[in-house]
């Protein structure tokens, strides 16, 4: 479940795992490092994420939207969904370049 809820989180834009490496040593590891954005007990799937545009309530809604329906088709489908942002990304918070 938790590489499905990654594949999907994948294609979503704004939005990436946070993890808790991004230096080399992250990319040594044996396993995929976006697995320990996800947590997944009987009663709660919490998923940290850092925000690589904003406004996030937009992209929050389309996010768990997207994973709710992948969820509903899994035994975790009565299991609550949470998001939660712990960073938002340098990028995000620059003025965008617009055309002239």
């Amino acid at each position: 479940m938790t590489r499905s809820l990654l594949a999907i989180l994948g294609r979503l834009p704004g939005l990436r795992p946070a993890t808790p490496s991004t230096t080399r040593i992250g990319s040594r590891v044996p396993w995929n490092v976006d697995t320990l954005a996800v947590r997944i007990d009987a009663e709660l799937i919490e998923i940290r994420v850092v925000a690589l545009a904003l406004p996030l309530p937009p992209i929050l809604r389309e996010a768990e939207a997207a994973l709710q329906t992948a969820l509903e088709e899994s035994l975790w489908k009565d299991v609550r969904l949470r998001l939660v942002v712990t960073d938002i990304d340098a990028a995000a918070l620059s003025p965008r370049v617009r055309d002239k």
